[in-house]
């Protein structure tokens, strides 16, 4: 995309403009706020709309942003490593309204109360609906993680979420976790299901032996008589952060040269917008960005980060806009461009969130959703005690969430410590919510969810909290993975988001005393990728949490400690709020 630095400016004014629409709206009623906040001008000729990382959340949800999403390096004080305050301030939104809930954490619990659940297909439906009717030819771009992240999802292996995504008119869409449904999963729904009907879309998944390609890397669809190329980006690290028995077969990976070599064949056959539709992490992308030319915008995804701006990255082409729709279907985002001349003159964004008060659910995707749960619904339904306090995971170190399963983890298994993956998809409880099986599968589900208690030596534990920071806090985007830090039980330490490889974690203790390099350490665990874990005979993690559950006196699991390392360098850092 080309523009001029007078140009570049007006259109940073625009996108800086995106939050300040429900500014006097927030105090009035939910109908009245709903007009304000989704009454978005049209704008253009070719508009995408862009959802990814729903994690498989059919109904609305509560989800807490988080407190700390800390950037290092040149990533320090910009965007997406901006929290609270701080990313409210670049936005333009006014704390307390509406969009300032949806993008933060601050006064969350209030707030939550006060605003009601996000997200829920069927009140995503209607948003779609509606920004579909005000821009005609309008492509609903989904950046995936669709098929992954609830009950239903796993006990449906995925078919859910494929007959949900059709339903809501899907067109285009990439992936993740979809891979850990196994390679036939993926291709009999890719080739069946989605036939004639939704691309899937990854120029960098190929087979190990020839290096064909395993997914048209990219499609050519016409809007409005304007040619437009949507290329697909994989997560590159799917073998490395999943387990790689699932993928055998297929190779991964960023491929900048290959992407560039899309770009312009793309450009060659004609097309007049190239859109990347990314599960590479946004840090990723906004490299990518600065190293491959002709690409007018990266829809990106995986690391969960709500952007109401766009960032606009120079290369030597021009500039590329970047953006991230956030994650748990509590978001959409909207990205109208201006074609002149066969190519990008102007553009406009919009993060929408999607406050359930406040869209009315779609009647046809209401009822199908209806029939999905009808078979699981007592089974979802179950409560297995009340949550005292308030139950999150998003954020760099710990969540609330995390460390209830740590803490069961540790007193099921008998373990001296215990690591719970940083993922990033799960959903959050208010004070006084029952803690239902849906919650707790909402936290766990995943097609390797195994328990594992193993013993470790002190050199093992700090080597492996090292390998997982450096892959949160390494300055070079393409050697990190998206994830947040192990969470830890147990186990107390330091840690310096600054230091070097195999320098960042210090003053690793276990109840008050030094760990020992030599010495072994009883540690719980789930979801390994390890291939042999799936031969072992090991509960699954949501068994282990429900005995626990189910312990605990009176059926109420008091507000949880938080169990987080001491921070000795990086801060203070607009990523972190205290």
């Amino acid at each position: 995309m080309n523009l001029t630095k007078r140009e570049f400016i007006q259109v940073m004014g625009a996108g800086t403009m995106a939050g300040m629409s429900m500014g006097k709206f927030s105090e009035a009623s939910a109908a009245t706020a709903a007009n304000g906040l989704y009454d978005i001008p049209k704008f253009g000729n070719v508009s995408f709309l862009h959802m990814t990382d729903c994690h498989a959340q059919l109904k609305p949800i509560y989800f807490r942003e988080p407190s700390i999403n800390m950037g290092i390096g040149t990533m320090q004080g910009n965007l997406p490593h901006l929290v609270g305050e701080h990313l409210l301030k670049v936005a333009k939104i006014r704390p307390g309204s509406a969009q300032a809930h949806a993008l933060t954490c601050l006064d969350y619990e209030k707030a939550a109360q006060r605003y009601g659940k996000v997200g829920g297909f069927a009140h995503l439906a209607t948003l779609v609906k509606r920004m579909k009717a005000s821009r005609p030819g309008a492509l609903l771009l989904d950046g995936g993680d669709t098929w992954q992240g609830s009950g239903t999802s796993l006990w449906t292996n995925g078919q859910d979420m494929v007959d949900a995504c059709k339903l809501l008119g899907v067109d285009v869409m990439t992936g993740h976790w979809e891979f850990t449904l196994g390679m036939e999963r993926v291709k009999e729904i890719v080739d069946k299901d989605f036939a004639g009907k939704v691309d899937f879309v990854a120029q960098n998944v190929k087979t190990n032996d020839f290096g064909d390609p395993v997914f048209k890397p990219y499609v050519i669809r016409e809007i409005n008589g304007v040619p437009c190329a949507i290329i697909g980006q994989a997560f590159p690290y799917t073998p490395i952060a999943n387990p790689r028995y699932m993928v055998a077969d297929w190779s991964f990976g960023i491929q900048d040269d290959n992407m560039q070599k899309m770009v312009d064949e793309a450009r060659g056959k004609g097309a007049q917008v190239v859109v990347v539709l990314s599960h590479n992490g946004m840090d990723v992308d906004l490299k990518m960005a600065s190293r491959v030319s002709g690409i007018d915008a990266i829809l990106g995804g995986h690391t969960h980060d709500g952007m109401p701006v766009a960032t606009l990255v120079s290369n030597k082409g021009g500039k590329t806009i970047v953006t991230n729709a956030g994650s748990n279907g509590k978001f959409l985002g909207v990205l109208d461009f201006d074609i002149k001349d066969k190519k990008v003159s102007d553009f406009r964004y919009k993060l929408l969130p999607v406050f359930s008060n406040m869209l009315p659910a779609d009647p046809e995707m209401d009822a199908l959703i209806t029939k999905i749960r009808a078979p699981y619904e007592a089974k979802l339904s179950e409560k297995l005690g009340i949550s005292e306090g308030l139950l999150y995971r998003r954020g760099n170190f710990n969540g609330t969430g995390d460390q209830l399963l740590v803490d069961a983890l540790l007193d099921v298994q008998g373990a001296e410590i215990a690591f719970s993956p940083g993922f990033r998809w799960g959903t959050s409880l208010l004070p006084g919510q029952a803690i239902t099986r849906e919650w707790l599968l909402d936290m766990t589900a995943t097609t390797y969810s195994y328990a594992t208690v193993t013993e470790m030596s002190g050199e093992t534990i700090k080597t492996v909290l090292e390998d997982v920071c450096d892959n949160l806090f390494n300055p070079d985007p393409y050697y990190q993975q998206g994830g947040d830090m192990v969470r830890v039980g147990g186990l107390s330490y330091s840690c310096n988001p600054l230091g070097k490889i195999g320098t960042r974690i210090g003053d690793m203790r276990l109840n008050g005393q030094l760990i020992e390099a030599g010495k072994k350490y009883k540690v719980a665990g789930w979801a390994p990728v390890a291939e042999e874990a799936r031969n072992q005979g090991n509960k699954q993690v949501w068994e282990v949490v429900e005995t626990w559950l189910k312990t605990q006196p009176g059926g109420r699991v008091k507000p949880r400690k938080l169990n987080a390392p001491k921070i000795t360098g990086g801060l203070p850092n607009q990523g972190y709020v205290g």
